[in-house]
C-alpha cells in the first residue's frame, strides 16, 4: 500500500467529521435563539403579576433588537476576520449573562431591560457567525441555509413553550424559566470548542474602519428584493407570538403563561415543518433567471393570508375562549410564512455573497429581519388611534404593497443577479 493510498481514506475521514461537526455549530444556534425567545411568555407573566403595561412589557421584548442589530452588523465582518469558533463562543457565554441578569427581573424594568439588550447582542453575535459557521461545515449542497434556520427555530420554539410551562406551574416563576437555557448553554459551549475552524485568522488588523463597513448596499438584487421583504421574517411573527396572544389571554386567564408559551411555539415549530418544502423550492429556482421568485410569492402570501386572518381574530374577543384557540391555528398559517421567507432570504444571500463577505451580509440580512421585533409595541403603542383589527388590516395592506414592490424588483434585476 502506497503513501497515497493510506492518506485518501484519512482525507475522506476528515471530511465526514467535517460534514458531521454542523450539528455543534447548529446547537449553539438553538442555545442562543431559545435564550431570545424564552421572554415570550415572560411578557404576560410581567403584566399579570408586576403590573407593567402591555405597551411597556412589548418594548422590554423589542429592546432586544437594540442589541441585536449592532451584534450582527459588528460579529459577522469580525468572524471573518478572528474565526467563527471565538465569535461563537462569546455569543453563547453571553446569553448565559442575559440569563442571570433576567432572573432578576422582578426587582424593575431596568434589569429586564439590560437582560434584553445583552440577549440582543448575544444573538446578534451568534446568529451571523453562527449561520455562516453551519454553511461552511455542509458538504451537502443547498443544506447550509436550511439547518441554520431549523437551529435557531426549534430554538425559538422550544424555548418559550418551557418557560410558559414553568412560569405557569413550576416554582418560582420569575427565576426558574430561565434555568434550561444556562444548562443548555453549558453543553454547548463544551461542543463548539471541539467543533473545526472554517475561517484562518487573518494577520491584517482586526479592528479597522472597513470592519463596520455594511455588505451587500451595492448589489441591486439584495437591496430591492432581499432587505424589503427581511422584516416580515419576525414582523408577523412576532404579531402572531406577542400581540394577538396578548388580546385574548384574558379569556384563558387560569393558563395564560402555557397560552403564550403555546402560541410562540406554535409560530416556530410551523416555520420548522414548512422549510424542508421551501428549500426544495429554493434548490429549484437556482437555475432560473429569478424574474418570477415563487418562494418569496409564497412567502409574502401567506404572511398577508395570516395577517388578514389574525385581523378577524383580533375582532372576535365576543367568543371568549375560542378566540384563543383560533389564535394558536391562525399561527400555524403565518408561521409557514415565517419558515419560507427565513429560507429564502438566507438563500438569495449565500447565491449573492462572495465568499469573504458571506458572514457580513448575512448579518445585514438578519438584523432587517429583527427590526420586525418592533412589531407588537408599535401595535400597542398605536390602540389609541385605531382597534386591534383596524390595525392588522393595515399591515395587511402594508404587506400587500411589499410583495408588489419586491416582485417588481425581482423582474428588474433578473439578469443582473
Amino acid at each position: 500500500m502506497s503513501l497515497t493510498d493510506t492518506k485518501i481514506p484519512e482525507a475522506r475521514t476528515a471530511a465526514h467529521d467535517r460534514e458531521q461537526s454542523w450539528s455543534r455549530a447548529a446547537f449553539a444556534l438553538t442555545t442562543v435563539g431559545w435564550g431570545a425567545n424564552q421572554f415570550a411568555p415572560m411578557v404576560v407573566l410581567y403584566r399579570e403579576r408586576l403590573g407593567i403595561s402591555a405597551s411597556a412589557a412589548e418594548a422590554v421584548f423589542g429592546l432586544y433588537a437594540a442589541g441585536l442589530v449592532p451584534g450582527l452588523l459588528i460579529a459577522g465582518p469580525l468572524s471573518d476576520r478572528v474565526g467563527r469558533r471565538p465569535v461563537v463562543l462569546f455569543a453563547v457565554l453571553l446569553s448565559m449573562v442575559s440569563g442571570g441578569v433576567l432572573m432578576l427581573g422582578s426587582h424593575g424594568l431596568a434589569w429586564l431591560s439590560v437582560g434584553r439588550v445583552l440577549m440582543g447582542i448575544a444573538s446578534g453575535s451568534a446568529f451571523s457567525a453562527g449561520s455562516a459557521w453551519v454553511k461552511e461545515l455542509s458538504t451537502a449542497p443547498g443544506a447550509g441555509a436550511r439547518r441554520a434556520s431549523i437551529g435557531m427555530t426549534i430554538g425559538f420554539g422550544l424555548g418559550p413553550l418551557v418557560a410558559g410551562l414553568l412560569a405557569q406551574w413550576g416554582p418560582a416563576a420569575f427565576e426558574t424559566p430561565y434555568l434550561p437555557q444556562l444548562v443548555l448553554a453549558a453543553l454547548a459551549l463544551a461542543l463548539v470548542t471541539r467543533t473545526p475552524e472554517t475561517v484562518p485568522r487573518r494577520r491584517s488588523r482586526i479592528l479597522t474602519a472597513d470592519l463596520l463597513r455594511l455588505r451587500g448596499f451595492s448589489d441591486r438584487r439584495f437591496v430591492g428584493v432581499v432587505l424589503p421583504m427581511a422584516p416580515w421574517v419576525f414582523g408577523a411573527a412576532t404579531i402572531a407570538m406577542i400581540y394577538v396572544p396578548g388580546l385574548a389571554a384574558s379569556h384563558v386567564k387560569s393558563i395564560s403563561l402555557a397560552f403564550a408559551g403555546a402560541a410562540a411555539v406554535t409560530t416556530a415549530m410551523a416555520g420548522v415543518v414548512i422549510q424542508p418544502f421551501a428549500r426544495r423550492i429554493a434548490i429549484a429556482e437556482t437555475d432560473r433567471d429569478g424574474g418570477r421568485p415563487w418562494l418569496l410569492i409564497l412567502g409574502l402570501g401567506l404572511t398577508i393570508g395570516g395577517m388578514l386572518a389574525e385581523a378577524a381574530v383580533a375582532s372576535l374577543g365576543r367568543l371568549g375562549v375560542w378566540q384563543a384557540v383560533l389564535a394558536l391555528a391562525v399561527a400555524v398559517v403565518v408561521g409557514f410564512g415565517y419558515g419560507v421567507l427565513l429560507v429564502f432570504g438566507l438563500a438569495e444571500v449565500q447565491r449573492l455573497a462572495p465568499p469573504e463577505d458571506l458572514a457580513a451580509m448575512t448579518a445585514v440580512f438578519q438584523a432587517f429581519t429583527y427590526l420586525g421585533f418592533a412589531a407588537p409595541y408599535l401595535l400597542s403603542a398605536l390602540k389609541g388611534v385605531a382597534s386591534p383589527s383596524m390595525l392588522l388590516l393595515g399591515v395587511t395592506a402594508l404587506g400587500a404593497l411589499t410583495l408588489a414592490v419586491t416582485l417588481r424588483n425581482a423582474r428588474a434585476t433578473a439578469q443582473i443577479s
